[in-house]
């Protein structure tokens, strides 16, 4: 996971250095991929069962009010180096990559569950194959005279 704050203090310091937006591309990139990474974590802590639920809400929480207060900060600084079209952008490629990554997601873990349906289907073929084999023997056998 990596960790928006950093990748947002990297943001700033190249900012305040004065490179241009643009240049920082890759830590906007680092920046936003934290902070979904960052909801999703605050998501799954919140709907699970097997937490301390004060404790592991409040941390998560407080995580993700820091985010959106830096992501604030980001659009600002967005705004006033590129325009409010930049940030409007920025939005739009945002929600397609997540929507990619949503769908990618999605194909893997349908993928998954063919692989394990098939491994299923060719396993039960297979025991069944050995048992009626197997069954077919002890009759011939027992025919024979051999059990």
């Amino acid at each position: 996971m990596v960790d928006p704050f950093t990748a947002f203090a990297a943001i700033k310091a190249a900012i305040s250095a004065g490179q241009e937006i643009m240049s920082v591309a890759q830590q906007i990139g680092d920046f936003f991929d934290g902070l979904d990474d960052l909801r999703n974590k605050h998501t799954k802590k919140k709907n699970s069962i097997f937490n301390n639920e004060d404790e592991n809400a409040m941390e998560t929480f407080v995580q993700l009010q820091k985010a959106k207060d830096a992501e604030e900060e980001l659009r600002q600084i967005v705004i006033a180096t590129r325009g409010f079209s930049a940030w409007g952008e920025l939005q739009e490629i945002r929600a397609r990559i997540r929507r990619e990554r949503k769908e990618r997601e999605e194909a893997q873990k349908k993928a998954r569950a063919e692989r394990i349906e098939a491994i299923m289907i060719w396993g039960s073929s297979g025991l069944a194959l050995a048992l009626g084999l197997g069954i077919t023997i002890v009759i011939i056998l027992g025919i024979q005279g051999k059990i």
